[in-house]
């Protein structure tokens, strides 16, 4: 009777709570199933003009709710293929539609049928979308690089780029900061239009990525031309600084893309113009020309209602609309022209636009695409600094591609490795069971239990965003990845690593060259911290030093500022025609140094930055350190006749020594994982060999074709590293530091 009453009671108290939350998920999934989720990397007007029309369908189909999500677009693509394969992804998604043979290889898409309205759009984008017969896009918009020009310094856009060099000739003056022609020499992208117009290629026929070819050597060589000998294009030329010239009347023309339209400055009286026409060999100038489409994601809605919200998008009041107040370039045949209440310039640039398409190439959607970048842009760099001849840059970019490209390892036995791992479990439960059997355990359970209770949640904590993590990256190491799917290989990651199978070991890409590197980086600039550091921190506590608290402020603010924000700040003072660190130099009638164009000096700049970051943390330490230190020891040496170094030498430091060492080993694991500095300063630059292994594995994961298990290998050779060196740290440090106390 008793259990009876009990049951019941269990019945009363927690079944409607059950219902309830069933009810709660049920009208919750429900709500899911009808709504129609929206992915995009949108900013600006582009977004808000996309926000218009979600608003103004979901007032007409409160069936099927569209709910956008803005992504950012760095990180777009390996949500895609971790999210939709799991069935947490969207409905639709847009995207550029490059990638749509990686969408398709990893089975992220389904085809989309084809209705009235696809017919009104530009053949072009359409076919961009289709693949084996099959639409799995519906294009929206267009963008590819054009000629931008100043009005007020040219008064009709060239036809062929002999008159484009004529007159950038003319108002070139580089001691002036003056350029006739402004673009990003050392992109790739940016590269297209000087390579397909001097009858350069990617691709052999069978698709396989060739770059050392005569055409591409043609290609490298006219554009060192215009940068080092004609000095009409600025050398290490970014983004930023094409935007600063163009709005300062230092640049007559622009090559840039229609985004270019939102940083050019309201004072600035421009045009648009397709790019001419290339003397050589006669073809006009040939950009990648890109597609961005909403593509209809696997594992989605099946009842349609998302496709008629594509459909719906690029009919032509919403094409108008995301044309007009977007400013986009849309695939929408009926949109030839924007009306009258668009601003001229608008209207200008979408019509010049329209025309550049006509002519531009298709960026193929060939997995390996994304491959060639990196080498490419290698090889323009090497030129453009003078390292090297075209066509040995390009052939060293084709041997670098294909280490890239390295095929997959063969698939290796798992039964072995779960034998091992099977062992280390046991052994692992049978060491427990004879710790919680010993007498000792009950007791300092018993004893601690107030403690263990405390430290239980940062011990969770720990479990959960390290010791997880740590697992699953080193079994991800023993995989290898390709096409989505992960092959099990063992220890063939870490074999092709340690011996270098695929490159020499003298080579950039080479673990010991990198390892090396990364070594001296770290004790290079652990030396400048301490040194720096213990320096001004010795200085700022002399009494006759005025505004100290002043001095100290000032001094902590390297270390405040976000190192990202430094590391911008540090590359712009290094630009060799624009930086503040070769004005200094000039004023000293010294030649400005091209910092980036070998190691030396790219290493020196990274080091240079990251001691401004560094130095502040390890004078703050010796300052603390300092106030502990009794005035009388030092006082009584001096009495003793020593000298200032000696007071320092065997007063100050042995008892600096126990605050200092931690603070060293500290700040050599933080300088060894630095990534931000290598990777926003040097970049890796000259042909990466101012790497570090943890940037060296940044790359092999989101920049060499996802290749996520080498990318583990790396790390987890990079935490045996960290291991030994503090292994090294009790063996060595430690007693040192028992000593001076």
């Amino acid at each position: 009777m008793k259990s009876s009453a009990l049951l019941l009671q269990y019945v009363k108290r927690f079944v409607p709570a059950a219902i309830l939350a069933f009810c709660l998920l049920f009208s919750g999934l429900t709500k899911a199933s009808e709504s129609i989720t929206l992915w995009h990397s949108y900013r600006g007007d582009e977004a808000a003009a996309l926000v218009d029309l979600i608003r103004q369908w979901n007032e007409a189909h409160p069936e099927a709710q569209v709910e956008p999500l803005n992504i950012p677009f760095g990180a777009f693509g390996q949500k895609l293929s971790s999210a939709i394969p799991r069935g947490n992804g969207p409905d639709l998604f847009i995207a550029a539609h490059e990638r749509l043979g990686d969408y398709l290889r990893n089975q992220l898409i389904e085809p989309v049928p084809q209705k009235a309205n696809f017919d009104l759009l530009m053949p072009r984008c359409a076919d961009a979308m289709s693949s084996d017969g099959n639409v799995y896009g519906i294009p929206l918009a267009y963008k590819s690089l054009a000629l931008f020009y100043n009005k007020a310094l040219v008064s009709a856009p060239p036809a062929t780029f002999s008159e484009l060099l004529k007159h950038a000739k003319a108002f070139s003056n580089p001691s002036d900061g003056k350029f006739g022609l402004a673009y990003e020499a050392a992109s790739a992208y940016h590269h297209m239009p000087f390579l397909f117009g001097l009858g350069g290629s990617l691709f052999a026929p069978d698709e396989t990525p060739l770059l050392a070819t005569d055409a591409n050597a043609r290609s490298l060589a006219f554009v060192r031309d215009l940068v080092a000998h004609q000095h009409v294009v600025p050398e290490e030329s970014t983004g930023t600084l094409v935007t600063q010239l163009f709005n300062t009347g230092k640049a007559a023309y622009v090559i840039n893309g229609p985004w270019f339209l939102g940083e050019i400055s309201k004072d600035i009286d421009f045009a648009v113009a397709p790019l001419p026409v290339i003397d050589e060999t006669g073809k006009p100038m040939q950009p990648f020309l890109t597609v961005e489409g909403l593509f209809k994601a696997a594992n989605g809605r099946t009842d349609g209602m998302d496709v008629a919200f594509a459909y719906y998008l690029i009919d032509t009041p919403q094409a108008r609309h995301r044309a007009e107040k977007g400013h986009q370039n849309v695939a929408t045949l009926t949109i030839a022209g924007l009306s009258e209440t668009v601003a001229p310039v608008y209207r200008q640039s979408y019509a010049q636009f329209r025309k550049q398409a006509d002519t531009a190439i298709v960026t193929p959607t060939v997995a390996s695409m994304r491959m060639v970048w990196e080498p490419l842009a290698t090889a323009l760099r090497r030129v453009l600094r003078g390292a090297a001849e075209p066509e040995d840059a390009l052939k060293q970019s084709q041997t670098r591609l294909l280490a890239l490209m390295r095929p997959t390892p063969e698939p290796a036995s798992s039964i072995p490795y779960l034998i091992l791992l099977g062992g280390l479990l046991a052994l692992a439960i049978w060491w427990a069971r004879k710790a919680i059997k010993a007498p000792q355990f009950s007791q300092r359970l018993k004893k601690g239990k107030t403690a263990y209770i405390y430290v239980a949640p940062t011990a969770l904590a720990l479990t959960a965003l390290l010791f997880l993590p740590f697992v699953v990256g080193s079994a991800v190491s023993l995989f290898a990845h390709r096409g989505g799917e992960f092959t099990f290989v063992g220890l063939k990651n870490f074999w092709s690593i340690l011996t270098c199978a695929d490159y020499g070991f003298t080579d950039p890409l080479s673990f010991y060259v990198t390892l090396f590197v990364t070594v001296a980086w770290t004790a290079i600039n652990v030396v400048l911290h301490v040194g720096i550091g213990m320096a001004l921190a010795m200085l700022l506590r002399e009494p006759w030093l005025k505004l100290r608290s002043i001095y100290r402020v000032l001094l902590i603010v390297p270390w405040a500022v976000p190192n990202y924000i430094t590391a911008l700040i540090w590359k712009g003072m290094f630009n060799k025609q624009f930086g503040a660190i070769n004005a200094l130099l000039g004023l000293l009638g010294l030649e400005p140094v091209s910092w980036f164009s070998q190691f030396s000096t790219a290493f020196a700049a990274n080091i240079t930055t990251n001691t401004w970051l560094g130095f502040p943390f390890m004078m703050v330490v010796t300052l603390g350190a300092l106030q502990a230190i009794p005035k009388d020891l030092e006082e009584a040496a001096f009495v003793d006749g020593a000298t200032g170094w000696q007071r320092f030498r065997h007063v100050t430091l042995p008892l600096l020594k126990p605050a200092l060492l931690p603070a060293v080993i500290l700040g050599s694991v933080w300088t060894f994982n630095m990534f931000n500095i290598i990777y926003l300063v040097s970049g890796g630059e000259p042909d990466g060999a101012t790497e570090i292994l943890i940037s060296e594995s940044y790359k092999w994961a989101f920049e060499r074709n996802e290749q996520y298990g080498y990318a583990a290998a790396y790390a987890v050779l990079i935490f045996i590293v960290l291991l030994l060196f503090n292994a090294f740290n009790k063996r060595v440090l430690s007693p040192a530091a028992e000593e001076a106390k």
